[in-house]
């Protein structure tokens, strides 16, 4: 090359050079770009991964096995996208077979109704095994006005008798705050649930050899709500007009077919009984607050009705038991029901507040059945204490033959046992009651300063020992204990939490229990199966995966199904033998449809504390179409517990969250100190005398620390919402952290807590019992509440309750809002009429309300029109016209 051309190009090249390091994060030395804020809230995503939505791509997550009474065989249904399926498995042969061909079944069942149906979709969710196990029965909802071959009169139940045979049809969440609720009334699971207004229910049987389908000209008898049966059968036991009566089985059977048959003959037990201290209703309330009760064979307020009786039956059935609480004294609470006809309602009902002097008492009954006898057991050791008879429901063959009533923890009918616990609960005593004499000794007794826990005592040979569970170390274990109370040994031992016994194997002295935090290097959430010998020996791990594991054990001990899971990894099902073995493998969860449709799994996380010590454990939920070089705003979904937390830990695509983060947000769920019973007694327990700010600190340094890891998360636009305590605490932090949560949702929270229910209240916070010179107690409460620092209030705050929540009571968000209005801050209400503490029909509504408002002001964008078009889409057959499906605005339907 020439000199000249040489020179003309090494300048051109410094040139290029210049002009090329000069473009924006060219340079080495430039740092990369700043993730972009995002800013636009994605309705349509979001609206494309609702519950309801999702439910259409992914069904079952974990197989049910009903245990059959021959052999240790099972049948279990599960249902995907092509269709539900019922199988048989024997685990001693090794094979699983469908329960019945379904192809023929569908034809069989179009011949006999007239009605067409196939092989993907049989109406069936439930069914029986009768006739030594070589028939089934099922129910099937048709047309209320179908015309059925060979129906008689009685073969159908209709809605209108519904509530008759199975109880109300109307479920409220009266659980204390946030407490998970289990849903179906007696017999739903060997039942279909009862048929919508505008159908009939038919009983049909299926002969499995022949494949000959028959419709009953009779329903089967279905278990009354207010029925408590004898082991034996021979008697029932149900309340009516506040006072105890019995029948015998003739006339049981006459009351299952017909209510109010003036055949029938009853036997009253009781006459003491009066309003709020009766044998039914809310004279047999648990711990916490009841609603207005609804009878279940005469309708609300019918005194003449029969209602249910919280009994405990010894297992040869000549006794059983209850615990009757008088709350006479207790003074009354009230809510309007605006929406009742034909005119608004006030419902009354007695209501303990926290560190009232008035508390519920509660009394001790033995009743001899052949005798029709009470006795009073002498119980009293602590002021306002609360009894709890020690038993267990019947699980496996007996709860699939509709066995419910739980029977005493003693193998007779001479002996009781029970605990009692001081108002305090720093004193808890295990006794002894002579069923005859009404005598006590107590066994064994726990003493903490901070509230005590217990689970049921499990007798073992013949009353000769006791398994009894104690966090008396810090942790939950189990311990072995003579009948007289002495104790033998401990079980259990090491920082993890024992959970449940499944079974006692007597004649191998072996324990089968679940345990949290037992593996190392898992998530302490994570519950796996374990076998223990009863003299401490060993522990062995019996379900091995990193995942947490649901199991079921049958009758015999010999097997058990388990189900494992995490928030991102797909279920499966298998079925393993006492020791452990995998014996085959059931079934698997079928992803496909749903990671077909874009599905991301969310994301589990660890991070410390605020302590710098403590490990946390959390799960993020990310938009579907995230993008990392944006900046998204964080929302954290919270529950403060102390008896639960709201920390996702096995596979379910059906949660909320899901839906939020697809509007355009980052969404966190994570633990707090405080915050859950299956971790360390210290843990749980941290929040006690500061049950208002506990978590919080927690929630925030989760935060702060995950945006540290997390360019895309922005740490300057941050909201949080929760439900009940989830609400409670929301509105905390927006108080307490004003600066750093800007926007809160709070749902029904329980921002007053001197006025929740005094049960949660005081165990939670800590009560303090005085007893001056003269031996008089008194106790003393005291708890910070959210208006008392309203005047902090900075972001933008939605405060949201139902107005007949007799759970949560409303005045609990009035008294936020007065304090609010008072220190002169802008905030937001809304009322849902005619709801309680879970907001039913209007649930919907509110999630994407709440999704406004978060677009609103976290993302800056939201939709102003009025109609919500994701409702209206959900809620439509068939495709509204285009401008209707335009919704808010018409934006969409333009596009």
């Amino acid at each position: 090359m020439r000199p000249k051309l040489a020179r003309y190009v090494l300048v051109a090249a410094a040139l290029a050079v210049l002009l090329f390091s000069a473009l924006p994060g060219v340079r080495a030395d430039n740092p990369p770009a700043a993730p972009v804020p995002h800013t636009k809230a994605n309705y349509e995503l979001a609206a494309a991964w609702t519950p309801a939505k999702v439910g259409k791509l992914v069904f079952e997550l974990a197989v049910t096995p009903h245990w059959l009474d021959t052999g240790d065989r099972f049948w279990y249904s599960f249902e995907n996208t092509k269709g539900r399926k019922f199988y048989l498995v024997d685990p001693v042969k090794k094979t699983k077979t469908y329960v019945f061909d379904p192809v023929k079944l569908a034809a069989a069942l179009t011949a006999a109704t007239g009605l067409p149906y196939d092989s993907q979709h049989l109406p069936i969710t439930v069914i029986r095994f009768v006739k030594n196990e070589t028939t089934i029965q099922f129910e099937v909802n048709v047309p209320r006005d179908a015309v059925i071959p060979g129906e008689k009169k009685g073969a159908a139940l209709t809605s209108d008798r519904a509530t008759d045979a199975t109880g109300s049809n109307n479920q409220e969440d009266d659980a204390a705050a946030g407490e998970p609720q289990q849903l179906g009334g007696r017999g739903a699971g060997r039942f279909a649930p009862p048929p919508p207004r505008d159908q009939k229910q038919l009983t049909f049987e299926y002969e499995l050899a022949s494949n000959r389908l028959q419709l009953l000209d009779e329903r089967p008898l279905r278990k009354p709500a207010w029925a408590s049966v004898s082991p034996d059968d021979r008697i029932v036991v149900f309340a009516k007009n506040h006072n105890l009566y019995m029948m015998d089985a003739a006339n049981y059977a006459k009351a299952q077919k017909d209510a109010n048959d003036k055949s029938i003959v009853e036997t009253q037990l009781t006459t003491d009984g009066v309003e709020d201290f009766a044998y039914g209703g809310r004279g047999m309330g648990g711990q916490q607050q009841q609603q207005q009760e609804e009878n279940t064979d005469g309708g609300r307020d019918n005194p003449n009705a029969r209602t249910a009786v919280n009994v405990s039956w010894s297992r040869d059935s000549k006794k059983f038991a209850l615990v009757r609480r008088d709350q006479r004294k207790i003074p009354k609470l009230w809510v309007i029901n605006a929406l009742a006809n034909p005119r608004p309602s006030l419902e009354t009902y007695p209501y303990a507040m926290p560190g009232e002097p008035e508390a519920p008492q509660s009394q001790l009954e033995i009743f001899d059945v052949a005798a029709k006898s009470r006795t009073v057991v002498k119980a009293d050791a602590f002021k306002d204490q609360t009894i709890q008879i020690e038993s267990e429901r019947p699980t496996g063959r007996a709860r699939e033959h509709d066995k419910t009533e739980p029977l005493w923890a003693a193998p007779g009918s001479d002996k009781l046992y029970f605990t009692r616990l001081s108002r305090d609960m720093h004193r808890l005593d295990l006794c002894v009651a002579d069923t005859a004499t009404g005598e006590v000794k107590p066994l064994i007794q726990e003493r903490m300063n901070v509230y005590i826990e217990s689970k049921p005592v499990k007798v073992i040979g013949s009353g000769a020992e006791l398994i009894w569970w104690s966090e008396r170390d810090g942790w939950g274990h189990y311990y072995l204990y003579a009948a007289d109370g002495t104790l033998k040994n401990q079980i259990d031992r090491g920082e993890f939490v024992a959970e449940d016994i499944s079974d006692v194997d007597e004649r191998a002295r072996a324990l089968y229990l679940t345990a949290s935090g037992h593996e190392d290097g898992e998530n302490p959430y994570y519950q796996h199966f374990y076998r223990a010998n009863l003299d401490g020996s060993g522990m062995k791990l019996l379900d091995p995966g990193d995942a947490t594991h649901t199991v079921s054990m049958s009758d015999s001990g010999k097997f058990f199904v388990d189900t494992w899971s995490r928030v991102n990894t797909l279920p499966e099902s298998a079925l393993y033998d006492s020791q452990g073995a995998n014996t085959m493998p059931l079934e698997k969860v079928d992803g496909a449809p749903l990671l077909a449709a874009g599905f991301q799994f969310p994301e589990p996380f660890k991070v410390k504390a605020d302590d710098g010590i403590t490990d946390l454990y959390g799960v993020m939920y990310k938009p579907f179409d995230f993008d990392p070089a944006k900046k998204y705003p964080v929302i954290e979904y919270v529950y403060p517990g102390p008896q639960t937390e709201s920390v996702q830990d096995r596979f379910n695509p059906r949660v909320n969250q899901i839906m939020m983060a697809n509007m355009g947000f980052i969404m966190i769920e994570i633990g707090n100190r405080g915050g859950n019973p299956h971790r360390s007694k210290w843990y749980h327990t941290f929040g006690y005398h500061n049950l208002r700010d506990y978590g919080l600190a927690d929630k925030k340094a989760a935060i702060e620390e995950l945006a540290r890891r997390y360019p895309f998360m922005d740490i300057d636009r941050v909201g949080i919402w929760g439900h009940s305590g989830g609400g409670f605490m929301t509105a905390a932090a927006m108080l307490i952290y004003p600066d750093f949560f800007k926007v809160g949702w709070s749902e029904s929270g329980n921002h007053e807590n001197n006025i929740y229910n005094n049960t949660w209240s005081e165990k939670h916070n800590g009560l303090k019992e005085v007893t001056d010179d003269q031996g008089n107690v008194r106790f003393e409460y005291t708890i910070d509440k959210n208006s008392e620092i309203a005047k902090n209030l900075k972001g933008h705050l939605m405060l949201v309750t139902g107005d007949i929540d007799n759970n949560v009571h409303p005045s609990n968000t009035y008294r936020l809002a007065d304090a609010l209005i008072k220190a002169n801050k802008r905030f937001d209400f809304m009322i849902l009429p005619g709801q309680r503490h879970a907001y039913g029909p209007d649930a919907d509504y509110v999630a994407w309300r709440r999704a406004d408002y978060f677009a609103r002001y976290l993302l800056g964008e939201s939709d102003p029109s009025i109609d919500m078009w994701e409702l209206n889409r959900e809620k439509q057959d068939k495709p509204a016209p285009a401008q209707q499906q335009g919704g808010r605005g018409g934006r969409r339907g333009n596009q």
